[in-house]
């Protein structure tokens, strides 16, 4: 992380693991590429006993159990790229079922306010600014 911070304009390919406990300020971080909305494999032992335990009470195990728990982690990644007010940055979210899907507005409503597009150009204008700080 030290070489990365160091750098000043290295790339980093993280896993979720980068999206706990990493605090990089600055033009260091400005832009945050996301592959996939991070929903938990359903293989996963914790998961299922939850989802089990939400179908036993009668509750739907995606609306309760999956959904928010993905969108709490997606949180915690976007957090990563704006971490103070003089922070600025560009985020890419890479799975189109942001999009497509109906549970893509309950992600996008739990994110904070920015500008939006999916023109690439624009994003690509945004970072060539430099920032005031």
């Amino acid at each position: 992380m030290q070489q990365f911070v160091s750098a000043g304009n290295a790339l980093l390919v993280a896993t979720s693991s980068f999206w706990e406990g990493v605090d990089v300020r600055g033009d260091t971080l400005s832009l945050v590429i996301i592959d996939k909305l991070p929903f938990t494999s359903p293989d996963d032992p914790l998961l299922k006993a939850r989802m089990e335990d939400c179908r036993l009470r009668g509750g739907d195990p995606f609306d309760e159990v999956q959904l928010p728990d993905a969108v709490i982690t997606l949180k915690q990644g976007v957090g990563r790229l704006i971490r103070d007010a003089d922070d600025r940055g560009v985020l890419v979210i890479c799975d189109n079922r942001l999009v497509m899907r109906p549970y893509g507005a309950t992600f996008l409503a739990s994110l904070p306010p920015a500008p939006r597009t999916r023109d690439i150009a624009r994003a690509v204008r945004f970072l060539s600014i430099p920032s005031a700080g």
